[in-house]
């Protein structure tokens, strides 16, 4: 008998008027018989628990027993339940079912089906098409490591392939750009650092627990380096990636061109994740200016060249 799952039955006891003993097994993916038992331990527990008989019946709450509902507005619940719904598709189901199921009873039911039209109208989905199929395991793993206060050790690869050894005390998680990031103390540097997590391999949890350090999210890493370090340079593309360069540097930075061509004002750090980037266009890019980057690109073909001559 899970605590969680007696807590979300609860939850959603409070939120209906009834529901059928068959609707929560399918619910929560388990039996009625172990759905009676459950609720006959939250009956137990002190909650007054009423049965409907019939076809149409059901188990309910005593409306005495609820919780008042006017604390939030209709749209206070949209907004969380928008919020929910990003992070679904990256942690547990369970751990995310519960969570909803408590939301939702802090509107009256005759006002759910208005939210949840209003909070269907934005879907987020963080899953990646194709990606290390163990990032979700090692995700849900550090978020455990963090609520319990265990250490984490992993291999790491730095933006240069070169493999170490970590140990690492997990503080926060942080999802910037579509990827996923671990701020944590690491033991072998003595000090803060920033890992990106498609880039850890074999993490495990272990036994040793740490005291939390005074954790300030400034001193963990520069995010302002981009910020400081991007410069403008010009782009001559082709118009089939019209979108692609929409979502770089906005509609604002894109002129029509000759010949099917555009002129892009295009925001560029001169390092290799941004001649990575302006090579996978291929043939359908060619950067005008500056001179420098222009030349740096041509080096760089030249070489990618050299290796299958």
């Amino acid at each position: 008998m899970k605590i969680d799952r007696l807590v979300s039955i609860i939850m959603i006891l409070l939120e209906r008027k009834k529901i059928s003993a068959s609707e929560l097994a399918e619910m929560f993916e388990v039996t009625p018989r172990t759905i009676y038992r459950d609720i006959e331990a939250i009956s137990l527990a002190g909650v007054p628990i009423l049965t409907y008989p019939g076809v149409n019946g059901g188990i309910g709450i005593m409306d005495e027993y609820k919780i008042d509902k006017k604390i939030f507005t209709k749209s206070d619940i949209a907004t969380l339940l928008i919020g929910l719904s990003s992070i679904s598709s990256t942690f547990s189901k369970e751990e995310i079912r519960g969570t909803l199921a408590k939301i939702k009873t802090l509107l009256p039911e005759e006002h759910m089906k208005e939210v949840e039209l209003k909070s269907n109208q934005v879907s987020i989905d963080l899953t990646p098409w194709i990606g290390n199929k163990n990032f979700k395991i090692n995700l849900e793993e550090t978020k455990k490591a963090m609520n319990d206060k265990k250490i984490l050790i992993f291999n790491y690869f730095d933006s240069n392939g070169k493999k170490s050894n970590r140990k690492v005390e997990p503080y926060q998680l942080i999802l910037k750009e579509l990827n996923w990031y671990l701020q944590g103390y690491c033991i072998s540097k003595q000090d803060f650092r920033v890992f990106k997590l498609s880039r850890i391999s074999e993490l495990k949890v272990i036994e040793e627990s740490f005291i939390t350090r005074e954790f300030n999210l400034r001193s963990l890493g520069s995010w302002d380096y981009i910020e400081k370090n991007i410069i403008m340079i010009k782009l001559l593309v082709d118009e089939s990636l019209r979108e692609k360069m929409i979502e770089h540097c906005g509609e604002e930075n894109i002129k029509t061109y000759k010949n099917n061509k555009l002129l892009i004002d295009f925001p560029f750090i001169n390092d290799d994740f941004g001649y990575n980037l302006l090579l996978g266009f291929g043939n359908k890019c060619e950067c005008l200016e500056p001179i420098n980057i222009r030349q740096e690109l041509i080096k760089r073909i030249k070489n990618m060249l050299d290796i299958y001559n």
